[in-house]
């Protein structure tokens, strides 16, 4: 290597630093036929296997007497855990130890450097520096599951400080890592801070708090929310749908409201509810007409970034679940609940099973009743409480129209949406600016490893014994037990 290293530091592969009772091997490969749920042995996985974090997510076990027959290798607390799939490629953690004995799965590396080798957590630090994860990408093999291979992962070179320094780096970054984990909590307390006071603004919206002082101001110009229920009824005859009667306060679960506002169902302001056919699942196409699945309104808003395509099936089906702008989009299965208005006209679309498709009878109420359906107390709540079945939650079309939602005059429903929008400016504001100091944490999280493994974190003393010493002495260490037929070696094929 060209690179210039600090005093006392080498350049050095996995198998020069692996001491005599260290281990460099890959994990077992266990079938889903040598499992059993009541075994005694754990089964780590690739998803226990976090970014510097052991995840502790799994939930899979296999008997002693199975592993044994496995030859399977038991991992030991403070071994370190290499994933050589994603995501990402290459992370590494140290294993804690658990409870039961453990083995891990063939696509995870073990890595015990042993007692005369490098500092565990030092190395573990190293692997998932910026410097040495752009060497395993560069290693990288595999066309769909991406993957590095233990002979490619022997491959990379890296610096290896003294045994003491090693030690000093750890101390630092575990010293940064903490305030900078203590910065990200606060972040993330921030954020969540924020979901609960959107929906302090939804509440306040639908209880009338949000325009009172304007409903006071324009007492004597805008005209109760009845005559807005008439022209809605009005409508409704036009588009031969049954008639509506008006809905008494005290017989729904929504708070006291404003004299000048109407209590009614989602029935009476739907003229037009369905969900997509099945038979979809088999037009999917490169391009077409957009579909839109659950997923595609899985944050309360349309998106349309992995979006799929179909060919219509047929001209019925086309005009039965056909999308339009002002259509309510709400999910009945998956993302259950969820509520997205199409606010533009999006081109050719239609909806999938998983979809309610919700047309208004009057369009200009779509946008307030939207926020309705999404409010904590109101749509949101009702929504929860009618959803049923257990491992696949389902939302009936049927009850969709049972809502009870409030009813504004239409000129305080423009100003409601009007207020709700610009408090959601300033929130969605303070929430980028969230979500960019999150991503600037990584960023420091990488340019602490960055420096500590090219020598510029802490600083080096001379009085330190070189790492080159270190690697004799694990050499020489091997060939001692060699010599008296005591080692094994580990580092295997």
């Amino acid at each position: 290597m060209n690179e210039e290293l600090p005093e006392g530091w080498v350049w050095t592969s996995l198998e020069n630093i692996i001491s005599h009772d260290g281990i460099f091997k890959d994990g077992d490969w266990v079938e889903s036929k040598d499992q059993d749920p009541n075994g005694e042995v754990r089964l780590v996985q690739l998803a226990d296997v976090g970014d510097g974090i052991y995840r502790n997510k799994s939930n899979r076990y296999l008997t002693l007497k199975k592993a044994n027959e496995l030859k399977c290798t038991f991992i030991e607390e403070g071994d370190i855990l290499f994933a050589r799939m994603p995501d990402p490629l290459g992370r590494a953690c140290i294993f804690p130890g658990d409870k039961k004995k453990c083995v891990t799965v063939v696509d995870v590396s073990i890595i015990r450097t042993g007692s005369k080798g490098p500092n565990q957590l030092w190395f573990m630090y190293c692997i998932n520096s910026p410097q040495f994860r752009n060497k395993v990408d560069s290693l990288q093999s595999g066309s769909t599951r991406k993957r590095i291979s233990r002979k490619n992962l022997e491959k990379i070179i890296f610096p290896l400080p003294p045994l003491a320094e090693q030690q000093r780096i750890v101390n630092k970054i575990q010293e940064l890592f903490t305030n900078l984990d203590k910065g990200i909590d606060y972040l993330k307390a921030a954020q969540a801070e924020l979901k609960i006071t959107r929906q302090s603004v939804l509440k306040y919206a639908f209880e009338g708090k949000l325009t009172e002082r304007w409903r006071e101001e324009n007492k004597d110009k805008i005209e109760p929310a009845s005559v807005l229920l008439d022209k809605i009824k009005a409508e409704r005859k036009k588009k031969n749908k049954e008639a509506i009667t008006k809905l008494i306060s005290n017989n729904n679960p929504l708070p006291i409201l404003p004299s000048t506002w109407e209590v009614v169902t989602t029935g009476c302001l739907f003229y037009y509810i369905t969900s997509g056919s099945r038979n979809w699942k088999n037009f999917y196409s490169e391009e077409g007409a957009i579909f839109i699945r659950t997923q595609d309104i899985a944050k309360n808003k349309l998106s349309l970034e992995n979006v799929a395509y179909v060919k219509l099936p047929s001209k019925i089906e086309g005009k039965r679940s056909r999308v339009d702008k002002n259509d309510i989009l709400i999910g009945i299965t998956g993302h259950v609940g969820k509520v997205a208005l199409v606010e533009d006209y999006i081109g050719e679309a239609y909806v999938s099973q998983s979809v309610a498709l919700v047309k208004l009878v009057l369009p200009e109420i779509s946008k307030f009743v939207t926020l309705s359906l999404m409010s904590d107390g109101f749509g949101k709540t009702q929504i929860d409480n009618m959803v049923y079945g257990m491992g696949r939650p389902v939302l009936n079309l049927q009850n969709l129209r049972n809502i009870f939602v409030p009813l504004p005059p239409l000129e305080e429903q423009h100003k409601i949406v009007e207020e709700i929008e610009r408090y959601y400016s300033i929130l969605d504001n303070m929430e980028n600016a969230i979500l960019q100091s999150l991503e600037q944490s990584k960023a420091i999280r990488q340019s602490i490893l960055k420096k500590a493994f090219e020598g510029k974190l802490v600083p080096q003393d001379p009085n330190d014994e070189p790492a080159s010493v270190l690697l004799e002495k694990i050499k020489a260490e091997k060939n001692n037990n060699i010599t008296k037929g005591k080692y094994r070696q580990m580092i295997v094929d």
